[in-house]
């Protein structure tokens, strides 16, 4: 057992000096029964652009405020402690900032004793305390509420979440064994784990309350008054709190070790067993099944402490910078004065891609999107698609029946090209062939207004030479999509030499429209993800051709710490689609990429690989091997050379891209990388990794960063 009342926090004040302190002021509120609440409202004193935080200055506020309280109610002055947030937002966790310099471990776990000191005295007040999430609660800032003897939630608050483990940590101030102790450990893996790592899911609150995480809700209009006077109902016995998630014994025996069974199978076929902090926090969680709350805080001090200190957080908070800062200030996008106002779209072609398209530009834009294609019953198909998938979304109640109705009347589709005429932003998604995609903008060219844009979603192919038979290329810009369309953030906006301003700043401001990032980069040969991703399949196909089995091949990639292996994401995107990138590749590149005549052959089959039921790949198919007898040889590569090819592969691939200014810096290649590949957090992108796995260093004689991104250590 720890006693935080005798632990010196002095090594860690230091980092208060620049904290933005969110105060921690009081008043007193006479209930209707006559009893005393005394409210706590944290507040920065900034608006809700910067959500209040957690750090040291904060921290030691708000301890001293809480033991006044205590006093007070030893004394009989109050009867019960609230705390709430300012407008909007109760807290948005711990500053990351200040977790990030903190210099030692030993600082790491002082930060992690100072919450538990500070945020666990909220259950020892002498009288009961309520938490009022009247809006955004994050990490700390939940587990405010979870150290709190009841909660409620205000039914328009923005989101509640435990991210911790999508940044590489793990919740540090009771969460951990809190959480489970009140809502079931089925319920605490799902929010703990399974949320962050679904691109850091978040809890509504109605879905809180469900949980039991949450002891009421109230609408926004009343909520605070509603609260105290459910606090007052609570405190004079009148209202029950009934907690039906509450784990008894015998799921603590049975249910637990077998849901912590089941999740540590599903982690190990989801993202492998090289990130740290879903199994620190698995372990936590099993743990919080016995014991005493003073061990499990305990615990939590060790593991945050340990992760804290480590180079997957480190590069995580490297990754965090990129998507919160970067991404939302692309490099090298012009002024958005200069963009042309989109009032109407236009997609060549009617296929599955372009259906996708019009979908995703109808509803975040909101204009007439028209689609074309050879004959009528294909533009049928894409409509009734499109209108399908805008009924799924008004039956599952992200649309109302008015929204829904008005976003089908803007669709509309045709085989008569001369309706193009009116519109501003034309992109095409049509069969990846430098000749097909010359012909269409040749014909739209001749109908469109002289100041139209002209978008390419080509995946490798030069955009120049796309655009080379056009009266006006300055007017052509590459809009690269990543499958699923609706769900990958990243576009990258491809700038040939001769693509104009007003061009590249309409791009940006209509990706940023469409709620995608979008990242600058040159007119190279696979822009930056695909030019990466080819590197990576073709090793694997390299290791494969050689006579390595596809499984050990897969298992080979794992340090890489990918969301999937190399024939599980070539099987995603494609057999076809990869031979081609692959023969596109090594066209440009025939000394650096591999590509094999037999990749076609497979690309032609039905099913290449069998999968596990988690998806993983496991063998060829029957067919598979019988296409590949012949071609395949019998010199199989060990998991270590494969892994050292595809690591001095990527750094040298970067390094050339950032020679040749593919990208203005490494930064941009992480990004795209994080956004369009779902390179892992914990990697930082690939620049960090290449660089502790001595990659770069191999390649050329240096490091990506200086100094690099590693964790403090001991």
């Amino acid at each position: 057992m720890t006693d935080y009342e005798t632990i010196d926090f002095s090594p860690i004040q230091a980092l208060a000096d620049d904290e933005v302190v969110t105060h921690s002021t009081v008043r007193d509120i006479r209930l209707a029964s006559g009893k005393t609440l005394a409210l706590i409202t944290l507040d920065n004193g900034r608006d809700h652009t910067r959500p209040n935080t957690l750090g040291p200055g904060t921290l030691t506020e708000l301890g001293e405020t809480l033991a006044t309280l205590k006093a007070r109610a030893s004394s009989g002055e109050i009867q019960a402690v609230g705390i709430t947030g300012k407008q909007y937002i109760l807290a948005a966790g711990a500053d990351l900032s200040d977790i990030s310099r903190v210099g030692s471990k030993d600082n790491a776990r002082l930060i992690a004793q100072l919450g538990h000191k500070v945020i666990g005295s909220l259950s020892d007040l002498g009288v009961p305390s309520f938490a009022f999430v009247n809006g955004l609660a994050l990490g700390g800032g939940l587990e405010i509420a979870l150290n709190s003897t009841y909660r409620t939630v205000d039914a328009s608050a923005a989101a509640v979440a435990l991210p911790e483990v999508f940044l590489g940590l793990i919740p540090g101030w009771g969460g951990a064994y809190l959480l489970p102790n009140l809502i079931g450990i089925e319920n605490a893996l799902e929010v703990v784990i399974s949320n962050p790592l679904k691109q850091n899911r978040m809890l509504k609150p109605q879905q809180a309350f469900d949980l039991g995480i949450m002891d009421a809700i109230f609408p926004a209009a009343s909520y605070l008054e509603n609260s105290l006077a459910w606090a007052d109902g609570v405190l004079s016995g009148k209202t029950k709190v009934d907690r039906k998630n509450e784990p008894g014994k015998i799921e603590r025996l049975t249910k637990w070790p077998i849901a912590i069974k089941m999740a540590r199978g599903m982690l190990e076929s989801k993202i492998g067993t090289m990130p740290r902090s879903p199994y620190a926090a698995l372990e936590l969680l099993d743990k919080a099944k016995s014991g005493t709350k003073s061990e499990g805080f305990a615990r939590e001090d060790e593991a945050l402490a340990e992760l804290v200190a480590g180079d997957q957080f480190a590069a995580s908070m490297y990754a965090f910078d990129l998507v919160q800062k970067r991404a939302k200030r692309p490099v090298g996008a012009p002024d958005k004065a200069l963009a042309k106002k989109v009032t109407k779209v236009g997609i060549i072609g009617a296929g599955l891609m372009a259906s996708q398209f019009a979908l995703l530009f109808v509803r975040k834009l909101q204009v007439p999107v028209l689609i074309t294609d050879l004959d009528q019953a294909r533009v049928d198909k894409g409509v009734e698609y499109i209108h399908e998938e805008i009924g799924k979304l008004e039956q599952k109640g992200r649309l109302d029946g008015d929204s829904a109705n008005k976003l089908r009347a803007l669709v509309t589709g045709t085989t008569d090209k001369s309706l193009y005429a009116d519109c501003d932003f034309v992109i095409e998604a049509v069969f990846e062939e430098v000749g097909v995609k010359q012909q269409v903008f040749g014909e739209i060219e001749k109908i469109i207004a002289e100041d139209a844009i002209l978008a390419t979603n080509t995946s490798s192919l030069s955009v120049e030479e796309i655009g080379a038979g056009l009266a006006h290329p300055e007017r052509l810009v590459g809009f690269h999509f990543f499958n699923p369309v609706a769900v990958m953030p990243l576009i990258e906006v491809v700038k040939t030499p001769v693509t104009d301003e007003q061009t590249l700043s309409t791009a940006f401001v209509v990706a940023k429209g469409l709620g995608k990032n979008a990242v600058l980069t040159a007119d190279a040969p696979g822009f930056v993800v695909n030019r990466l991703l080819a590197k990576v399949m073709g090793e694997a196909a390299r290791a494969v051709y050689e006579g390595t089995s596809v499984a050990d091949v897969e298992k080979a990639f794992g340090p890489l710490g990918l969301p999937m292996g190399p024939f599980q994401l070539i099987d995603l995107v494609g057999w076809k689609v990869a031979a081609h990138v692959q023969d596109t590749m090594v066209r440009h590149f025939p000394d650096r990429f591999y590509a094999n005549e037999n990749f076609h052959a497979l690309a032609e089959l039905a099913q290449v690989v069998e999968k596990d039921k988690g998806g993983r790949v496991t063998g060829w198919t029957k067919a598979a091997e019988k296409a590949l007898k012949g071609a395949v040889g019998s010199t199989p590569a060990s998991a270590e050379t494969i892994l050292r090819r595809v690591q001095d592969g990527l750094a040298q691939e970067i390094k050339l891209m950032l020679d040749e200014k593919v990208v203005p810096e490494v930064e941009d290649i992480d990004l795209c990388l994080i956004l369009g590949a779902g390179w892992p957090f914990i990697d930082g992108g690939a620049s960090p990794y290449l660089d502790r796995e001595g990659a770069s260093e191999r390649v050329f004689g240096a490091s990506f960063h200086t100094p690099q991104i590693r964790g403090i250590g001991d």
